[in-house]
């Protein structure tokens, strides 16, 4: 009965009943006697509702088992009310609702009438409040759990700092800074609503025929193809029965928007993405926000960005893109698909040897080299002294994955597989940036061929533009030592962030919103993970 009434109410007159409901809430003892017995029941039934949180019995053991919610007065009234406010815009955030059960709280502060419940209340509500906190600050999911190449760490944060915060002067406030402050999680925000108000009328409406139709053309196709990209904000409202200039011109907006092939006709792969529903983008920005979460932290002045879904590699400064090129990342095989995670670049290797990884040594070398002992010439073998063993004086045969005894190099040169220069930020999984001699594949649309480093298009203008900020001359230092054709390391003046991430709903600071596959399938596992913690796609009129 009340959860079908609370359905009723608006939010705002839900907080209005819910932060003076009860006479528990609000009551003020008249006696020192009556105080002291209530305090210590109070007391005592805050530590067994809270014992079995550490952190939480530990920080109301601190301030001797005093409310945080259910006291007397303005302060706990304000903080009430900042916790509904914020617990009833939770769906604006892309988290689930029914997490959060605010008609359950509302019944349970109306029957708070003595010091057993009243106590009680005090702990779910704290219990409540750090969940929430959490969730909006560093995510709902746990990464690792939902895929095992999100290898991200992420910024979690104590409940005793959630909790100082909200029993500050400003509780609302505190509440307000826990989200992203980031403009592109609010541009997110701001395309999630947009998206529901679209899906309640209708969404991107009919999709159209999965057919290639090209400047000129006219009919039912193309009229088709004119209503949806109107809706999608392509195309001005129009009457236009033909593929006119104006339609090619939304075309090749919409192909850059999506990383396709920019030739202005929507030929088959265009209409793929064209034809994708309102309801699977929402799921992308759903996604993106929860993705932002778990980056919620400062990411540097300047830092390295490497956006794995859209194959692109950037230097950021300022919140401004100061430098970008196209990247190949991962092939989408267990073993070689690129991870997510942050860390700091420290240096570059200027004509690098390239130390080939254990797994590739003997999972595709020494099988090869069982066959022919010559073959990839290039490479040589190193024993455990380091030095170059003939290969004619090895028996391949004898040995097997488990106890293959010889390292693998390939020294600097122009053909090396990492090119002539790589960008260091030492990790676990041994990912790092670097150039390559296979520069045929940048001119692809999807970029996944690697075995999980990144390479760029452009690894010389890349250093120029680290080296700018430690030198005059950054390609002069650059090229000097490239001249030398000895391995050259150089350290980077002040250690450079570096994130991983993967984004397939990116926004523009001004424009449209950007879309690209979900080349690792990655999303969809957030989005069903989501889902079944009760995220729902919703319609908003309005």
């Amino acid at each position: 009965m009340f959860a079908t009434r609370a359905r009723r109410i608006s939010a705002s007159a839900l907080i209005a009943i819910a932060v003076t409901a009860g006479p528990g809430l609000a009551q003020n003892q008249t006696t020192a006697e009556a105080f002291t017995v209530q305090v210590t029941a109070f007391q005592q039934t805050v530590a067994q509702a809270a014992s079995e949180d550490r952190e939480l019995a530990s920080y109301y053991r601190a301030n001797d088992f005093r409310p945080i919610w259910t006291g007397a007065g303005e302060p706990f009234i304000t903080r009430r009310r900042a916790l509904l406010t914020a617990l009833n815009s939770v769906s604006d955030h892309g988290l689930p609702t029914v997490a959060y059960d605010v008609p359950g709280v509302m019944q349970a502060m109306r029957a708070a009438h003595d010091d057993v419940t009243r106590a009680r209340l005090d702990v779910k509500l704290s219990r409540l409040y750090l969940a929430y906190a959490a969730d909006i600050q560093t995510g709902l999911l746990t990464p690792k759990r939902i895929d095992p190449g999100i290898v991200r760490e992420i910024p979690l944060r104590e409940a005793s700092v959630y909790l100082q915060g909200i029993t500050s002067d400003d509780p609302a406030g505190f509440l307000a800074s826990l989200p992203p402050q980031r403009a592109e999680y609010n541009r997110l925000m701001r395309e999630k609503l947009r998206l529901e108000t679209l899906i309640a009328q209708g969404g991107f409406g009919p999709a159209v025929r999965d057919t290639s139709v090209k400047p000129g053309a006219s009919g039912n196709d193309v009229i088709a193809l004119r209503n949806r990209l109107m809706v999608m904000g392509y195309l001005p409202r129009t009457v236009a029965t033909t593929y006119d200039a104006a339609m090619e011109r939304a075309i090749l907006e919409f192909q850059v928007d999506h990383g396709l092939p920019q030739d202005g006709v929507a030929g088959s792969t265009t209409m793929q993405q064209v034809n994708i529903p309102a309801e699977d983008r929402l799921k992308s920005v759903i996604v993106a926000m929860e993705r932002e979460r778990w980056i919620n932290q400062d990411l540097g002045q300047r830092h390295v960005l490497v956006n794995l879904a859209d194959f692109k590699s950037r230097i950021i400064e300022n919140d401004e893109v100061y430098f970008e090129t196209k990247s190949v990342i991962g092939k989408n095989l267990s073993t070689h698909r690129t991870p997510e995670f942050s860390d700091v670049m420290e240096h570059m290797v200027i004509n690098p040897t390239w130390n080939v990884p254990r797994s590739i040594a003997v999972n595709e070398y020494l099988p090869a080299f069982k066959r022919n002992p010559y073959s990839n010439g290039h490479l040589n073998l190193v024993n455990a002294r380091g030095q170059v063993v003939n290969r004619g004086s090895v028996n391949f045969a004898a040995y097997s994955k488990r106890n293959f005894p010889f390292d693998i190099k390939q020294p600097p040169s122009s053909r090396n597989a990492l090119g002539l220069v790589k960008f260091m930020f030492p990790n676990v999984h041994n990912i790092y940036l670097h150039d390559t001699p296979a520069k045929s594949l940048f001119s692809r649309d999807s970029r996944a061929f690697s075995h999980g480093c990144i390479r760029l298009n452009d690894p010389f203008d890349f250093a120029y533009a680290l080296l700018a900020w430690q030198t005059d001359d950054p390609k002069g230092l650059f090229q000097s030592k490239l001249r030398t054709g000895m391995e050259t390391r150089v350290n980077l003046a002040e250690p450079l962030p570096v994130h991983l991430i993967y984004r397939t709903a990116v926004s523009q600071a001004k424009g449209r919103m950007t879309y690209r596959r979900d080349v690792y399938e990655r999303d969809g596992k957030i989005w069903n993970a989501l889902a079944r913690e009760g995220v729902e796609l919703r319609g908003v009129r309005g």
